[in-house]
């Protein structure tokens, strides 16, 4: 069978669906060509790689003769990778989400052929199913609305087209405040299991910026329950089966309010969060839990998730599937005999610890498959911990005999960024120097090989013909890769990351600005084939790019004193004005990124020679996370308005000051001494 359009792609995603018997086109030019010289509608399918759903949906329709001719009868159809293109998915989602309809993946929209959408929904099954209408069904019956209802269609895009406008236009109303921020943080722990963790019911996903707002409550005031909701969800994830016990990582998200049944796919993003805000939280806890996850999820990343390049350089892949040979969870669960026949006298105790019966934990009425989860505290007894851990090396080595989960090895500019960061901060406060060259290897594979003429690139993906990167990059992009810039500067001391921080701010300015509104699209600015630029700020899976670039600015301010950086850090937070505490409710990153830039503070290190080591390990390990570390030789080459202009080593001695709001603390020269100062930032 010959394949179609999607063979020249180098998206694992549309690769995927290169030998369906759709005559599948991407997203472009082209395919909107086709629409408008035939009169046909588009039939737009979003997805990811590692998907479940997605695979579905193809094994049962796309890859089906007959659903495919209908079809190619009666549309233009398009793929899209939801990851290479998110400008294009949120567009679409937000369409559907205007329909009342629930959103997800995949997503299956139906537009003029101009782009502009009138109908749509998720999964559809074959023939009717779940409640779902099938798919024949729809096809059918969107195909004659289109043709014998133009008007009623017509009249539904332009009332969704208004709609989508409106969602990216500014409402001017309060600015932010830090009681805005307590009333937001005080309604999320409302929302919070406080025995469970997360957020009340099930599906439970880790929702790492809202934990982030939460931890920066309870530094703020140190309110027990605020501390309590961090470390119960963190605990609950950190043991339960969302966790992969034996090869380390996190899955998306557990199915239900126990974190025990994971939807098993693997983001690089989750990880990455979840290895940063651990980070965090160790600082204070000093949790033996965590530091052990925060190793055991770094070492999975350096053993899976790296894509080499020929010229040795490596940067990350996106996601591991959740399915095994066309099964949900395959290669992660066992069944009891499966563990007494690898561990024979070691089965006992790890059955024990991690909840493994021939019942079976995964479904209702005993299916015999067990989701590893600990179920007895960590740690325990050093003797018990050695051969529990010879018992999980056992049992990875056996599951590496399975098929493994398919992975997409698409480099994204934004989930790299994300990595970066978690293994810099890890790096310092665990005192891992690898994992900080490992960051820096990953940040160097992107501006190797994903820049071209000084514009960052989305994607890049390994070739017959060699590496290639795609598609310009979209505002979290370049703001995710900012924030990993300054915390590799931050790291090492070194000048070149705080210069790329600037660069790629300074292009966000020039090419995402939306100059009417304030605030940043997710679209540059001479992108031709969106509808609408959507600019928003709610965080999703990942962090917003808006409220990353305003964390970025107001970092960036602290450390340079440019005041010109708080002014467009300010313009930002301005740009999502809250009327109430219920306008910015899901925008926690740009509330922690407002308490930065007003309460921040500069830990400014002056010494000789690259000295000062000790002081700069103190200020990146202590708790707390409001204040950037600047290294200087003794204030040369720092403005006469910045706080470390002057600051000097004390009798040749490496020296600390703590500056705050343009009041810098006493010069002390030891760890301890500098921690006492940080107390409270």
């Amino acid at each position: 069978m010959p394949k179609n359009r999607l063979a020249r792609e180098t998206s694992p995603y549309l690769l995927q669906h290169q030998d369906n018997p759709v005559d599948w086109y991407p997203w472009g030019e082209e395919a909107l060509t086709a629409a408008r010289e035939s009169g046909k509608p588009i039939l737009l399918s979003i997805g990811y790689a590692s998907c479940h759903w997605c695979h579905v949906m193809a094994h049962e329709s796309f890859e089906d003769g007959d659903i495919a001719a209908l079809m190619n009868e009666l549309y233009i159809n398009v793929k899209i990778d939801r990851e290479e293109r998110p400008d294009l998915d949120i567009i679409y989602q937000s369409a559907l989400a205007l329909m009342r309809q629930p959103g997800g993946w995949p997503l299956t929209m139906f537009l003029t052929p101009d782009g502009e959408p009138f109908w749509g929904g998720t999964y559809f099954p074959p023939e009717d199913r779940y409640g779902r209408p099938g798919f024949k069904q729809v096809l059918n019956g969107i195909a004659s609305a289109w043709n014998e209802n133009r008007d009623q269609v017509t009249s539904n895009v332009e009332v969704i087209r208004e709609a989508l406008d409106a969602l990216s236009a500014t409402q001017p109303g309060e600015n932010v405040s830090l009681e805005t921020v307590d009333e937001v943080a005080g309604s999320t722990l409302r929302a919070i299991d406080p025995v469970l963790g997360g957020f009340r019911g099930a599906p439970k996903f880790p929702q790492v910026p809202y934990l982030r707002l939460l931890w920066r409550a309870w530094r703020r005031g140190e309110l027990a329950l605020y501390f309590d909701a961090v470390v119960t969800s963190l605990d609950r994830m950190c043991q339960g089966g969302i966790y992969d016990h034996l090869g380390g990582g996190f899955a998306r998200y557990s199915t239900d309010e126990n974190w025990l049944v994971p939807h098993f796919e693997k983001m690089l993003y989750d990880n990455a969060q979840l290895i940063s805000l651990m980070t965090e939280v160790w600082k204070e806890t000093r949790s033996p839990l965590y530091a052990a996850r925060v190793r055991e999820t770094i070492d999975w990343v350096q053993r899976e998730m790296t894509v080499n390049h020929t010229d040795g350089g490596f940067a990350f892949a996106s996601a591991l599937d959740a399915d095994t040979d066309g099964e949900e969870g395959r290669f992660y669960i066992w069944a009891e005999d499966e563990v007494d026949a690898v561990l024979t006298e070691m089965a006992p105790l790890f059955k024990q610890t991690y909840g493994v019966s021939a019942r079976g934990n995964w479904e209702e009425g005993g299916s015999g498959a067990n989701v590893l989860a600990r179920v007895t505290p960590y740690p325990g007894e050093p003797a018990m911990e050695d051969a529990l851990a010879a018992a999980r090396w056992k049992l990875f080595d056996a599951r590496a005999k399975r098929t493994s989960p398919g992975r997409d090895d698409k480099v994204l500019a934004d989930l790299n960024g994300l990595m970066i960061r978690a293994l810099a901060e890890a790096g310092t406060v665990f005192d891992e120097p690898e994992w900080i060259d490992i960051a820096e290897t990953a940040f160097t594979f992107v501006t190797r090989h994903m820049v071209k003429d000084g514009r960052l690139a989305r994607s890049w993906a390994d070739t017959p013909s060699g590496g290639q990167a795609r598609h310009n990059a979209v505002l979290d992009d370049l703001a995710q890769m900012a924030r990993a810039a300054v915390a590799l500067y931050e790291a090492t001391g070194q000048d070149t990351y705080l210069a790329q921080a600037e660069a790629w701010v300074h292009q966000a300015g020039d090419l995402f600005w939306c100059s009417d509104d304030g605030g940043y699209c997710l679209s540059a600015r001479d992108v031709t084939d969106v509808i609408t630029r959507t600019r928003q700020c709610a965080d999703n899976a990942l962090p917003s790019g808006n409220g990353t670039m305003a964390e970025v600015l107001a970092r960036l301010y602290l450390i340079t004193g440019d005041v010109a950086l708080r002014e467009r850090a300010e313009d930002v937070i301005h740009a999502f004005p809250a009327h109430s505490p219920d306008a910015v409710a899901n925008m926690p990153t740009l509330l922690n990124a407002f308490e930065l830039l007003s309460q921040g503070a500069q830990v400014v290190i002056a010494a000789k020679n690259g000295g000062g080591a000790g002081l700069a390990s103190a200020a990146l390990g202590a708790p707390g996370s409001l204040r950037v570390l600047i290294r200087t030789n003794g204030g040369e080459h720092i403005g006469p308005g910045h706080p470390a202009h002057g600051k000097t080593p004390v009798d040749g001695q490496a020296a600390a000051y703590v500056c705050r709001a343009g009041t810098c603390s006493r010069p002390v020269t030891d760890a301890d001494s500098l921690i006492a100062e940080l107390k409270g930032l």
